[in-house]
């Protein structure tokens, strides 16, 4: 059911009933573990103003995972759905110790397209209303994790809530400026290019491929892998599975996150703000990565003197893909370091 039919189901009854809503979660596909599954849903984010039914704006589509004391929620990057976290699904979903929390952005996926253009500090307001809807509202209770647009949102959404959150890791991300700034490499901006101009899924797989990870690297025989195939054959089968089981992305909606992405900017004393009343902050980039320059995590680190910066050699923009355990394992050292620093200050923390 599209976002306009949803709409007009509604509008006759001037709200959504538990019978519409469950007909529309029954539709929408998911690649996640249904065992680890605690809940999923639509959030629903603003109404329309002047509208005098409760008619949703738009709504976010959710899944949590796990039922863990320890809260994590994942953001992720341009025009990528949560489908992009299965790797940590699948980890931290089956952990006695986390709980966590996915979801669609605004305009891409299982979620509702608005009007746009879209902004970074617009996409931080919904994860906040999509937070307090599944009741995450306590202080210092929060691991937050962005990628990519998903770091910039999460920037924006630490300027809002800090008292929420115990640690906040930035991945191939940046703080933004001018337009031009925001600009990925050449490489990134042609590839980009293409991809817009081709309509065929199938025939997109190689030039996402070639963004997102180092050539070198995609033609290296995958470890452990008990039928030897090279690293593009498997992440070849694992972006077709995820394109198939994906909601066509409508264009205006791809457009108006890149545009939230090219006009972000949090300045110096807003990164100085965040960096200091958070117990644990991460920057983590590749040195490959062709849709955000790695300078710009360096330039996150110039203003956030607190952060940790990592710099992973022969990594490119899904290095959350690329070394799964890799990333796994440094997020749950960070979860631990944000506890520890917590602990240490007796659960009080001010900037």
């Amino acid at each position: 059911m599209t976002d306009s039919e949803l709409r007009q189901r509604t509008s006759t009854t001037g709200s959504t009933t538990p019978d519409v809503k469950k007909e529309v979660l029954e539709g929408l596909r998911t690649i996640f573990d249904p065992a680890t599954c605690t809940r999923k849903g639509l959030c629903p984010v603003t109404k329309i103003r002047r509208q005098q039914e409760p008619l949703e704006s738009h709504s976010l589509y959710f899944e949590q995972h796990g039922s863990g004391p320890e809260k994590v929620v994942f953001i992720m990057g341009l025009n990528s759905t949560s489908f992009s976290w299965a790797m940590q699904v699948n980890h931290f979903g089956r952990s006695p110790n986390h709980t966590i929390l996915v979801f669609d952005n605004r305009g891409v996926g299982n979620s509702g397209r608005p009007r746009g253009p879209y902004s970074t500090s617009g996409m931080a307001e919904d994860v906040i209303v999509l937070l307090d809807y599944v009741g995450w509202t306590e202080t210092r209770d929060l691991h937050v994790v962005g990628i990519s647009l998903g770091g910039m949102i999460a920037q924006e959404l630490s300027t809002r809530i800090p008292e929420r959150i115990i640690s906040l890791t930035l991945a191939v991300t940046t703080p933004g400026g001018l337009p031009w700034y925001n600009f990925p490499p050449w490489k990134g901006v042609a590839s980009l290019g293409r991809l817009f101009l081709i309509a065929d899924a199938e025939n997109k797989l190689p030039i996402l491929l070639d963004m997102v990870f180092p050539q070198e690297w995609l033609a290296q025989k995958a470890e452990d892998d008990p039928e030897g195939r090279t690293n593009r054959e498997i992440q070849t089968g694992l972006y077709r599975h995820r394109l198939l089981m994906t909601r066509p992305q409508h264009p205006l909606g791809g457009l108006s996150q890149m545009y939230a992405g090219l006009l972000h900017h949090v300045d110096g004393s807003r990164l100085r703000k965040i960096s200091s009343s958070i117990p644990k902050v991460l920057i983590v980039t590749g040195d490959k990565d062709h849709l955000v320059k790695p300078m710009n995590s360096r330039y996150l680190k110039q203003d956030m003197p607190e952060a940790e910066l990592v710099v992973w050699e022969d990594t490119g923009h899904a290095l959350h893909l690329q070394w799964v355990d890799r990333f796994n394992e440094l997020l749950e050292r960070v979860f631990r370091e944000g506890k520890q620093r917590l602990a240490d200050a007796d659960g009080v923390w001010t900037s």
